[in-house]
């Protein structure tokens, strides 16, 4: 098993641009210069677009440095040249920098396949936790060029569930390591995420999660107030369940009274011990 990435060092490190080690090997003696006009792209590539301006940077380094990382290619059908696997990105860079060759592992499709399945037996553990799941996923995704329908058929999952445990990897630093660590769950992560683009409240969601104990709801509640423009305090109140109204309701009835906050208003709960008591609740409020 490949050795898993540091969930300390930011997105870049958490997804990996290229095959882990368990594709590009360890025999050295597997490096190819290979011609760039006998490399075509992989067909299946899931990333069809790619930033000209990062390309152009790409390709200035590529220019000063050169090709540090070999790129992962396999032999096409009949000899003629080689596909890439890896490396599409490096390899439009090192065409625009004005390179003739470049360095390239080639590997055969029976080993690809069996890393593939390799990987796909390991989403499947029990013990692998949610973000190495996703990391997987992404392996397969965009290294692999499966799309995430087929995916999903060869685990037996909805592509939705795939779609969704892939986002996971969008999530701030401090929510990926309190999340891997188990500190917060996938419904809490989930919230997090839905207040992606306001780093202030997510911060201050998973401070709230992480130190006064807020339920999944709590934290849900608290996106449905963030998300219209409340203040950190205004969101914060409308994840408390007990309020000065409700306790001065609770004190005038002798009862429990609690408030949920939803998208659309809420629901005042008012607790009764039984029938009998559900009546007398019903005189007093009458």
């Amino acid at each position: 098993m490949a050795k898993k990435l540091s969930l300390g060092k930011g997105l870049g490190a958490l997804i990996p641009t290229d095959l882990d080690a368990s594709i590009l090997g360890e025999d050295s003696a597997r490096i190819q210069k290979i011609l760039i006009t006998d490399l075509v792209p992989n067909a299946g590539q899931p990333r069809r677009q790619f930033d000209e301006s990062e390309q152009s940077g790409l390709a200035a380094s590529i220019k000063k440095h050169g090709v540090l990382q070999p790129i992962i290619v396999v032999r096409r059908s009949g000899g003629k040249g080689y596909q890439i696997v890896a490396g599409e990105r490096r390899w439009r860079a090192a065409d625009e920098a004005g390179l003739t060759h470049l360095p390239a592992i080639v590997r055969s499709l029976e080993e690809l396949e069996q890393i593939e399945l390799a990987i796909i037996e390991n989403i499947q553990r029990v013990d692998l936790s949610p973000l190495e799941q996703a990391m997987a996923v992404y392996k397969l995704q965009h290294q692999f060029s499966l799309s995430l329908e087929a995916i999903a058929e060869k685990l037996g999952k909805a592509p939705s569930t795939l779609s969704n445990l892939g986002r996971l990897l969008q999530l701030p630093e401090a929510a990926r390591l309190a999340l891997q660590e188990g500190k917060i769950n996938e419904g809490h992560a989930r919230a997090v995420l839905a207040l992606k683009g306001k780093p202030d409240k997510q911060a201050e969601l998973l401070s709230c999660i992480l130190n006064s104990g807020w339920t999944v709801r709590q934290a849900e509640q608290f996106v449905v107030a963030a998300k219209r423009g409340a203040s950190l305090d205004q969101a914060k109140g409308k994840t408390a369940s007990e309020t000065r109204l409700t306790k001065d309701l609770a004190k005038k009835l002798g009862r429990e009274v609690k408030v949920r906050h939803t998208a659309k208003g809420g629901q005042l709960i008012i607790h009764f011990k039984n029938e009998t008591d559900l009546e007398k609740l019903a005189q007093d409020l009458g």
